[in-house]
């Protein structure tokens, strides 16, 4: 029986954002997160796979490291070397894929009507 999770896990796997329950506030913010980032990259089309995998573990850290911060605002304690460690790595991978918005390829109106109609005939 495979059972969705309601939290993140605690260690990076692929599947993370598939593993959780979907109807849940985590899910649906990680998935709007990773939908954004590829948006800005270009698009999940136009990404390599290194792009792609990047960009999962970059929602990942940000929320581990939001939750830190969460738990800090509340008076509790963390682990500050690795909240200081989570938060240079995700800087490190942001540099990776990019900082700066890519704007997706789009064809000109007349290609973009022209294919239209040629993929409803």
């Amino acid at each position: 029986m495979n059972t969705k999770q309601a939290e993140i896990p605690a260690r990076y796997s692929s599947d993370w954002i598939e593993s959780l329950d979907g109807r849940t506030r985590l899910a649906q913010a990680a998935r709007a997160r990773l939908d954004a980032l590829q948006a800005d990259l270009g698009g999940s089309d136009a990404l390599s796979y290194q792009r792609r995998s990047l960009a999962k573990r970059i929602v990942w850290l940000e929320v581990q490291i939001e939750q830190r911060e969460a738990a800090l605002a509340r008076g509790e304690e963390i682990d500050e070397a690795r909240h200081t460690n989570n938060v240079n790595t995700l800087v490190g991978l942001l540099k990776s894929v990019g900082l700066d918005r890519k704007a997706k390829d789009v064809p000109d109106l007349a290609t973009y009507l022209q294919q239209r109609s040629e993929a409803a005939q």
